[in-house]
């Protein structure tokens, strides 16, 4: 299966309940690459790479998490760069 990168803007309540560090688990154990930020909007950024089927995971993931909420996601597919891990910004 080949490879996708996205760039993904969730918007909700986002920020100040762990997301970023829940995303970075999720993305370890599904072997994703990137990494995500606040924004000063109040929401966040994320660039993941990986399988489509395992980014999908990591986004069934993240909506199970206990203080997060995510009205919705800007999302758009973009190229695929060299990087060895998921990382906070």
């Amino acid at each position: 299966m080949a490879e996708i990168r996205k760039r993904l803007v969730f918007h909700g309540r986002v920020q100040g309940v762990g997301f970023r560090y829940t995303a970075k688990h999720l993305a370890g154990s599904l072997g994703l690459t990137g990494w995500v930020r606040n924004e000063y909007d109040g929401t966040v950024q994320m660039e993941v790479q990986g399988r489509e089927a395992m980014i999908h995971k990591m986004m069934e993931g993240l909506n199970r998490g206990t203080y997060i909420s995510i009205d919705w996601i800007d999302q758009e597919e973009i190229p695929l760069v060299e990087e060895s891990h998921f990382g906070v910004r």
